[in-house]
């Protein structure tokens, strides 16, 4: 299984309209590594649902449904999308300054590359995100 972290700003589509549409396809990527990152998805690998710029905390849980396929937003055949399903949400939402002040998470890609919108977490990070979230 693989993990990774998706990022959504909030007023644009939120983790509570994702719980409300029950699943949804996860579009909009125009960034080669965000999409290749989308490719790399596959069914049943996990996600952290990432509220950026209003927020910036990880509020959930999501499963991948579907693996990528043509982005129907758009006929230029680069972009990509994947389906995913909400799974759970956190009980507190991580932040990301709790993100920066954990010692052990120092090095994922949400502090290194932080305008990236898909991106791929190790194991280990994402247990440890979840851990901070679920108590």
């Amino acid at each position: 299984m693989n993990y990774f972290l998706v990022k959504s700003e909030p007023f644009k589509y939120s983790w509570e309209q994702f719980n409300k549409d029950g699943e949804t396809f996860w579009d909009g990527v125009r960034n080669y590594q965000a999409r290749n990152n989308l490719k790399a998805m596959k069914k049943g690998d996990l996600v952290l649902f990432y509220h950026s710029n209003e927020g910036k905390e990880v509020v959930g849980i999501a499963q991948v449904v579907k693996e990528f396929y043509q982005d129907p937003t758009t006929d230029d055949e680069r972009w990509v999308v994947v389906d995913l399903a909400p799974i759970e949400t956190l009980k507190k939402p991580v932040t990301l300054e709790d993100v920066k002040a954990d010692p052990f998470l120092q090095d994922i890609a949400l502090v290194r590359q932080g305008r990236l919108s898909v991106m791929p977490l190790k194991a280990e990070e994402f247990d440890r995100i979840v851990e901070l979230g679920n108590g």
